[in-house]
């Protein structure tokens, strides 16, 4: 998003991906739902991000790649089903459309500063070799916020990370014989089988759902840990190593399970395991604003708005998942995402986007999912652009001026009626 908006805005614009495919959790995570497009807006269900996500998600309905949208945490927020392999190509047509650059294969390694406060480039390693791309603003969309701690962003790493996944897929399933709800069968025979003492999962709470195809169904239901039964930390190589080996055991193990002693799953089988773990949180850089658990719950606004968050708080601890939901009756659903959470403190030309944003963990449990990982990119992209044209500083870039960009382009802001 953040690629396709700047070079929207004719700007000359690099994408670097280390995969040779876009959409990182949706596609290498395995995730095949986007999260956090929809709020519950006083009891309604209702789309709130929207701008360049409409326009993707146009492109996978022309491709069949989309489901219905459908209920999930205990029917209570919408998620949006699609195909991995129709998202890879819809992403890929949307970026290149746009005019902006692809470098597929190629990973970032290091930051060339020309002082304290400005990146010069970012080093990159491919098959290629090494390089090195130059540039006047950058986008840290790593999640893991690489570029940032390189270039002397000031972050913050929990002492107790929220646990990781290896999302993967079941093929083979007998719909009927299934029958209604089966993922409540699902979690219902996992909380027997515990009580009763014959099997141990690594985790409570597991999303079992149908897919495009309702023969094939996504499986979230592992956690990935080390010896000492803390998270795997996203940014060490070691753990990484080890929640790919323990994530795919655990997928074997859930599997025989479901297989053996779920109606309609005696046929099954896996399709696919995820390309790599699914990391929720590593670094979170500290910037102008910093989102937290309260902004979420209590639906705040913001003056400097740039798109909206209805995703509740989900927070994966050892075990299970903690879900918390916007506060009051008749709760607008959502909160506003600021500018300045994009605005990372002591490096002038740089914006972050996405799970390693400005937020505490509680808020980066709730807005970094994919919906508002759209918005702020988007944003960024278009924040980028406006800077650049004016000459000014990111931190200097009007405001009112970004905010009327981003409606015109279709985006919601939260200040008007969802």
């Amino acid at each position: 998003m953040a690629a396709t908006a700047a070079a929207r805005q004719g700007r000359s614009t690099l994408l670097v991906e280390r995969y040779g495919f876009l959409g990182g959790a949706g596609t290498a995570g395995g995730l095949s739902t986007f999260c956090g497009l929809h709020a519950k807006v006083h009891g309604e269900h209702v789309q709130v991000v929207h701008g360049l996500a409409d326009e993707l998600l146009e492109r996978l309905a022309k491709l069949d790649g989309l489901s219905a949208p459908h209920l999930t945490i205990n029917d209570g927020i919408l998620a949006q089903a699609f195909d991995i392999s129709s998202y890879k190509l819809a992403a890929d047509e949307l970026v290149t459309g746009a005019g902006a650059g692809l470098l597929f294969h190629a990973m970032a390694v290091a930051v060339v500063m020309t002082d304290e406060a400005t990146i010069d480039a970012v080093v990159i390693e491919s098959k290629s070799g090494r390089a090195a791309v130059r540039g006047r603003v950058f986008i840290d969309a790593s999640g893991d916020a690489d570029v940032a701690a390189w270039a002397g962003v000031p972050f913050e790493t929990s002492p107790h990370l929220l646990f990781p996944s290896m999302m993967f897929r079941i093929n083979g399933v007998d719909v009927a014989a299934a029958g209604e709800r089966p993922w409540r069968t699902v979690e219902r025979l996992m909380d027997e089988a515990e009580q009763a003492g014959t099997h141990r999962f690594p985790r409570k709470k597991p999303i079992v759902r149908p897919q495009r195809n309702p023969l094939e169904w996504r499986a979230n239901l592992t956690q990935l840990s080390n010896a000492d039964g803390s998270a795997i930390d996203g940014t060490d190589v070691e753990q990484l190593t080890r929640g790919e080996l323990q994530g795919r055991q655990q997928v074997f193990d859930a599997f025989a399970f479901i297989r053996d002693r779920t109606p309609g799953f005696g046929s099954s089988y896996i399709v696919d395991i995820a390309p790599q773990v699914g990391i929720r949180e590593t670094r979170r850089v500290v910037g102008d604003h910093v989102l937290t658990e309260d902004d979420v719950l209590d639906c705040v606004d913001f003056p400097d708005t740039i798109g909206v968050n209805g995703w509740p708080v989900e927070a994966h601890v050892a075990g299970t998942v903690e879900f918390r939901w916007q506060r009051g009756e008749d709760s607008r659903g959502f909160n506003q995402l600021p500018y300045r959470m994009l605005l990372p403190q002591r490096v002038d030309n740089l914006l972050v986007v996405g799970r390693c944003a400005s937020m505490t963990q509680m808020g980066q449990s709730s807005a970094r999912v994919t919906g508002p990982c759209f918005a702020m990119g988007q944003a960024a992209g278009t924040a980028a652009a406006l800077a650049l044209d004016d000459g000014s500083t990111l931190r200097g870039v009007d405001v009112g001026r970004l905010q009327q960009r981003l409606r015109g382009d279709g985006a919601f802001l939260g200040d008007e009626p969802a």
